[in-house]
C-alpha cells in the first residue's frame, strides 16, 4: 500500500482533556456564566426530579419542552444548563448549515474519551477531517463487497446452534455477532468472544447514574471500565505491534493507519491507531445491535409489516427490508443525542443562544414531532416508499447524523443489517417472549434495556442450508 502523502497528512493529536468529572462540570458552570446573552427559555432551575427523568427516560421530557417553548430551548440537567434544538431546520443548522460553529469534543460527548481516546467521534476540525479521510476507502462500497464473505461466514455460525422452540436474546446474541464481524472485516482482528464482555463492562459506565460515574476507587463503575479498557488496549497494541514486526498488510482499516503518515512523514502513533480501532469497534458494535433488536421488536407486533417484508426476501428482493430498516432508524435512531459546545454566540429560529455552552440535537425526538410526522409513535415502513420519502422535510430524518460528520460506517452497518436479519427471516418467525415490555435505555447509545427475547418458530419455507449473502 502506498504510504500517504504527508503534505496531505498534517495528523497532530488535540491536547488532552481532564476526565476529571468535576473539573468537567466546574469548566460547564464557567462557560454558563460568561455566557453574554440569555438562555433560551425552558427549565432552567434546578430539579433533582427533572435530573432523574432525563437520565432515565428523556425523550418525553424533549417532546414536552417542544411542544411548549418551540424548536429552541433550555434544560438544566443536574449542574448546568443545556440548550436543546429539535426539528428539520435545526438538525440541518447544526450538523450542515453551521456546522463549523459546534465542536464535538468540547461536547459532553467528551465524556466518552476515557475509552474512545481520540477517535473519529471525539475530534474535530482539520484532524477530524484528515483522519476520516485516511479511513474512507476502507468503507467503499468495493470494500463492504468484499466484507461480505466474512459477515455470511459469521452470521452462519451464530446461527448454527438455534432450532424452532428454542428462545434467544436477540439482543445479547447480535452484540457478540456484530463484534466479531467488525473485528475481522474491518481490522483483520481474530475474534474474542471476550472482547464483547469487555466492551459490555466498559459501554455500562455511561448506563449508570450520573452520580455513580462520579466516584473513582475499588469497586466503582470507573474501575470497571478501566480494567475492562486495559484488556481491550492489550488486545489492539499486541495486533499493531506483531504487524509492524513483520509487516503483514490486508485490505482493512488497520492496515491503512498503518501506512499513514503525518507532515513531517513519520508513521501514526500507536496511541491514535488504537483511538480510531477502539471507536469503529464502538460503532460497530454498539449501534449495529440496537437496529437489529428493535427491527425484530417492531416486526414482531406488526405481522402485516412481516408479511411483506418475508414475501419480498423470497422474491428475491430487499425493498420491503429497507423500508421497514428506515422506519426503525426513525424511531431507534442508536446516536440518539449530538451533543456539541457551541463556540460563539447564535441565533436560531429568532432565539439568541449564548457560545460557549452546551448545544445538543436530538434525532430521536427530532423523529417523532407531530408536526414533522403524521402519527409518530406508529411503526409504518411505507413513509419511505417511494413517493412518500420524497415529502419527508430536509433535515427531518437523521439517524446517522449529517453533513462532513454523517456516519462513516454507514453503509457497512446497513448492509450488515440487512444480512442478520434476512438469515433469521429466511429460516424463521421469531415472536416476542410472553409478558415482554420494552424498555429503553440510553448512554451512550438507545438500546432495549432488558434485551430482546425471542421465541423461535420454524417458518416452513425455510432453506438451512441457504446463503445469507445479500
Amino acid at each position: 500500500m502506498t504510504p500517504a502523502s504527508p503534505s496531505l497528512m498534517p495528523l497532530r493529536p488535540p491536547p488532552p482533556v481532564s476526565s476529571n468529572p468535576l473539573l468537567r462540570m466546574a469548566r460547564d458552570l464557567a462557560a454558563e456564566r460568561r455566557a453574554t446573552v440569555p438562555f433560551p427559555a425552558g427549565w432552567t432551575r434546578f430539579s433533582m426530579r427533572r435530573t432523574t427523568a432525563f437520565s432515565r427516560k428523556p425523550l418525553p421530557l424533549l417532546l414536552e419542552a417542544y411542544e411548549r417553548f418551540g424548536p429552541v430551548f433550555t434544560v438544566r440537567v443536574l449542574h448546568g444548563n443545556v440548550v436543546f434544538m429539535l426539528g428539520p431546520e435545526a438538525n440541518h443548522h447544526m450538523t450542515v448549515s453551521h456546522a463549523a460553529n459546534f465542536s464535538w469534543r468540547e461536547g459532553h460527548l467528551g465524556d466518552m474519551i476515557p475509552l474512545l481516546g481520540d477517535g473519529l467521534l471525539t475530534i474535530d476540525g482539520e484532524f477530524h477531517h484528515r483522519s476520516r479521510q485516511i479511513m474512507l476507502p476502507a468503507f467503499h462500497r468495493e470494500q463492504i463487497a468484499r466484507a461480505q464473505e466474512t459477515m455470511d461466514d459469521e452470521v452462519t455460525r451464530a446461527l448454527a446452534d438455534w432450532r424452532p422452540g428454542d428462545g434467544v436474546d436477540l439482543y445479547a446474541w447480535t452484540r457478540v455477532l456484530a463484534l466479531r464481524i467488525a473485528m475481522r472485516a474491518l481490522f483483520g482482528l481474530n475474534p474474542e468472544d471476550r472482547a464483547a464482555q469487555d466492551f459490555e463492562d466498559a459501554l455500562g459506565f455511561w448506563s449508570r447514574d450520573y452520580t455513580l460515574q462520579v466516584l473513582r476507587g475499588p469497586g466503582t463503575p470507573w474501575r470497571r471500565l478501566q480494567q475492562a479498557r486495559r484488556r481491550l488496549d492489550a488486545l489492539i497494541f499486541a495486533e499493531i505491534d506483531r504487524r509492524r514486526a513483520i509487516g503483514e498488510r490486508g485490505e482493512d482499516i488497520l492496515s491503512l493507519l498503518l501506512d499513514a503518515t503525518d507532515e513531517d512523514g513519520e508513521g501514526l502513533s500507536n496511541a491514535h491507531i488504537r483511538d480510531e480501532v477502539m471507536t469503529l469497534l464502538f460503532a460497530g458494535h454498539d449501534t449495529t445491535t440496537s437496529t437489529v433488536a428493535f427491527l425484530f421488536y417492531e416486526l414482531a407486533r406488526d405481522p402485516d409489516a412481516r408479511m411483506r417484508v418475508v414475501q419480498d426476501l423470497a422474491g428475491g428482493s430487499t425493498a420491503e427490508l429497507e423500508l421497514a430498516l428506515d422506519e426503525t432508524l426513525r424511531l431507534y435512531p442508536p446516536a440518539w443525542i449530538g451533543p456539541r459546545r457551541a463556540l460563539e454566540p447564535f441565533e436560531f429560529a429568532g432565539v439568541q443562544v449564548p457560545g460557549g455552552v452546551p448545544v445538543n440535537y436530538c434525532s430521536w425526538a427530532s423523529h417523532r414531532l407531530p408536526d414533522v410526522w403524521p402519527d409518530p409513535e406508529r411503526f409504518d415502513p411505507q413513509r419511505f416508499a417511494p413517493g412518500n420519502r420524497e415529502r419527508i422535510p430536509k433535515g427531518a430524518y437523521v439517524p446517522f447524523g449529517g453533513g462532513s460528520r454523517t456516519c462513516i460506517g454507514m453503509r457497512f452497518g446497513q448492509q450488515e443489517i440487512r444480512m442478520i436479519a434476512t438469515a433469521i427471516l429466511e429460516r424463521f418467525e421469531p415472536e416476542l417472549a410472553p409478558g415482554y415490555e420494552l424498555e429503553i435505555r440510553q448512554m451512550p447509545t438507545i438500546g432495549p434495556k432488558h434485551g430482546l427475547p425471542l421465541v423461535l418458530r420454524e417458518r416452513a419455507s425455510a432453506s438451512p442450508g441457504a446463503s445469507v449473502a445479500a
